[in-house]
């Protein structure tokens, strides 16, 4: 059983670097294979296609994600310096990829999502899923940031949650065509005006 485990766990680690590295298109059975150090039959156990492959890829890399935006959304601190802490966060990521390849390597879903969107029903479908569910983390942090008046009164905490999350991805995909990180620092101040943030609310928090 540990040997079965451990080759699966290779074949998703190989993928899931691959996939930072290229576009899924240009991946091959044989390449993800032997990128893991596994035969291609391995391959075939674990997984019917390389689609079905991309969606537990997909779905672990949410896993693990998740669990980092629960902990900094779900921590004590001030609401607006929950949302400041998982910008920096991203962009640690980013920094992290560019430290270790060279390259800023953007975010999975939204590579994933502006290649394959218009080809893989499947994982379309699941993509927009945690779309929807990062959407979900960030409205509860907003909704209260509202009540505790550090938010204005007639902001939409939906719509502006649907904002934020487009602002990260699409400051992600500059970053990765700039090579430059530091993008994303630009994601603290654009909150702060689609909140409208008070003068004094933004004192607290800067």
């Amino acid at each position: 059983m540990g040997r079965t485990s451990d080759a699966r766990n290779k074949i998703l680690v190989a993928a899931a670097t691959l996939l930072d590295q290229r576009s899924y298109s240009a991946l091959g059975v044989a390449e993800i294979c032997t990128t893991a150090g596994v035969p291609k039959g391995s391959f075939y156990y674990f997984f019917e296609s390389k689609q079905a492959l991309a969606r537990t890829v997909i779905d672990e890399h949410w896993a693990a994600q998740r669990r980092d935006w629960e902990r900094l959304l779900g921590s004590r601190r001030d609401p607006l310096q929950r949302l400041r802490d998982l910008f920096e966060a991203t962009q640690k990521v980013q920094h992290a990829g560019q430290k270790d390849s060279g390259l800023v390597v953007g975010c999975l879903f939204g590579n994933l999502a502006l290649e394959l969107s218009n080809q893989a029903e499947e994982i379309r479908l699941r993509l927009q899923e945690i779309f929807a569910e990062q959407i979900d983390l960030i409205e509860k942090v907003v909704v209260e940031a509202k009540e505790r008046g550090q938010a204005g009164p007639s902001v939409d905490t939906r719509e502006a949650a649907r904002a934020i999350v487009a602002q990260i991805e699409g400051l992600v995909l500059l970053a990765k065509l700039l090579n430059d990180p530091a993008q994303l620092e630009m994601l603290w101040r654009n909150c702060l005006g689609l909140l409208q943030v008070p003068a004094e609310a933004r004192s607290t928090t800067d």
